[in-house]
């Protein structure tokens, strides 16, 4: 099984001759000098032919030496950390494991991992403590050779130039992000440089191409430019969460759930500028995976709604440990789910449809519309799906029974999700007048999502409390179904004022 870490790590240039800062100094008691260790580093770097790793800030190698040699996959992570992913060496020194061939795969979309590069670093590593004698950080002098692997024309592969070089490298261990801004500073003041590569494999490879630069679209841009824009951003967004679904990432699931909704969302709403043809198909197969995601996230979401509320009871009126005769078998629903999810991210319909969506975003083969201006076309796209809304709303006040009033109400549900995603999707083109009828719509979806919620949630519960054993848990349920049941009415109520304020004719000035 892969172990995952966090990384959290500042690189400094130093010239072959300086002498190592003594932080333990620097820092005047925050820091002491732990044990010092010395390793040599032999690396073997993995990527594409194009690199295509490297230009997403994504490193994948083989180390030998050190207290962590085997396979190392490094993620971008958020404030500038990076996830890394660990295997043992194994024996296999030129194949990538499947399992870290498959978290790159969104990434490479099967193009042949292959040797990029070959680094040697003879490392001195000092720990440095803190005042209860915990490791906080670990500060690596390396001097590095590094050489990039050249491939033949027709097969096999040649060496690059050595090149060498010295870096200094602060990790933290256990220590507080304030520690590595604390040595940052006091390395500069001791005139140390930040190195300016990232990496070492960034440094032997050379920069990455530059991003093609686009003009920055306005109501005047074609109207596929904004959406082919809109459908890169979403295509994007889940070649980012595929390996963070993998490693079961807070939230990814709902995050590549929410960008497989919003594409194939997008593919209906401007379904006039593409062939029918072409996203039919597409349509059908985000549908199906957005079901495949939703069965983890359901258990997900079910389960923090019937916790949190569990937990504002007053203890008085709980019997026991009623809160764990609910998570666990919300728990186990979840674990499950997640594990037929990785199966499905490793399934050939899944990596089919990534590779069509990449085709897709790439050269999307617009119809003639889409060469008119964006003002022309777009407003009246996401007119059309607010009229659809307006529509079921109207239906569902006029109800002749509460079950139908309910079903017309999630059908409404759905209908705002679409229009706020269509709306959202041109807002930065069509600005506040966009933005403000999107968040308008947002509240109306959100209102009658607390209602649907409710509904799914206490079915969930009446199916609990018939397979539970719990008395405990029994006597929670109870209280919760009829909370239940009250937040369902209340988000009823709510939705009254709601739609009257998102339905104002000028919110919606800006669609014609």
């Amino acid at each position: 099984m892969p172990s995952l870490h966090r990384e959290l790590e500042a690189k400094y240039d130093l010239d072959d001759t300086a002498e190592l800062p003594d932080l333990s100094s620097l820092l005047d008691g925050q820091v002491f000098d732990g044990a010092v260790a010395e390793h040599r580093l032999e690396a073997t770097y993995f990527d594409t032919a194009e690199h295509t790793l490297a230009a997403h800030r994504i490193t994948l190698r083989r180390r030998k030496g050190g207290s962590d040699a085997g396979w190392h996959l490094k993620l971008p992570a958020a404030d500038g950390a990076r996830q890394e992913v660990r295997l043992p060496l194994g024996r296999v020194a030129r194949t990538v494991p499947a399992a870290l061939q498959a978290m790159v795969w969104s990434r490479t979309l099967g193009a042949p991992l292959v040797p990029v590069a070959t680094i040697t670093t003879r490392r001195r590593e000092q720990k440095l403590l803190d005042a209860d004698a915990r490791v906080v950080a670990e500060v690596a002098d390396d001097r590095v050779e590094a050489r990039r692997v050249l491939p033949l024309e027709g097969a096999g592969t040649a060496t690059g130039a050595a090149q060498s070089w010295r870096e200094l490298e602060v990790e933290l261990v256990d220590g507080e992000p304030a520690l590595l801004e604390a040595v940052d500073a006091a390395l500069r003041a001791a005139g140390v440089q930040r190195s300016a590569s990232g990496s070492k494999l960034a440094r032997v490879l050379g920069p990455a191409p530059a991003p093609e630069r686009r003009k920055p679209l306005t109501p005047k841009s074609t109207a596929g430019a904004v959406v082919q824009a809109h459908l890169a951003e979403q295509v994007e967004q889940i070649t980012v969460q595929d390996p963070q679904v993998r490693l079961d990432a807070p939230d990814s699931i709902h995050k590549m759930r929410v960008a497989t909704r919003r594409l194939r969302s997008a593919l209906r709403t401007f379904r006039p500028l593409l062939p029918d043809e072409l996203t039919r198909p597409l349509r059908d197969e985000l549908k199906w995976l957005a079901a495949e995601l939703g069965a983890a996230r359901d258990a997900e979401v079910m389960r923090e709604r019937l916790l949190r509320a569990v937990a504002a009871e007053d203890p008085a009126l709980l019997l026991g440990a009623a809160g764990q005769g609910i998570d666990a078998p919300l728990s186990k629903a979840y674990a499950e789910a997640h594990v037929q999810v990785v199966a499905t991210l490793d399934g050939e319909r899944y990596r089919k449809l990534l590779v069509d969506l990449h085709s897709l975003v790439t050269e999307p083969p617009f119809t003639g519309r889409a060469r008119r201006k964006a003002r022309e076309i777009l407003p009246g796209r996401v007119a059309k799906t607010y009229a659809t809304l307006a529509k079921l709303v109207e239906r569902a006040e006029s109800a002749p029974s509460k079950e139908e009033r309910e079903f017309l109400l999630h059908e409404a549900r759905k209908a705002a999700k679409q229009t706020r995603y269509a709306a959202e999707s041109v807002a930065s083109v069509f600005g506040a007048e966009a933005t403000a009828f999107a968040k308008a719509v947002t509240k109306v979806q959100e209102v009658l999502g607390e209602h649907q919620d409710s509904v799914v949630t206490r079915e969930r519960i009446r199916d609990l409390a018939a397979t539970t054993d719990s008395p405990a848990a029994a006597f929670a349920l109870g209280r919760l179904h009829a909370q239940e049941e009250a937040s369902g009415e209340r988000a009823e109520q709510q939705f009254a004022q709601v739609w009257d304020r998102s339905s104002a004719k000028s919110l919606r000035r800006w669609l014609r």
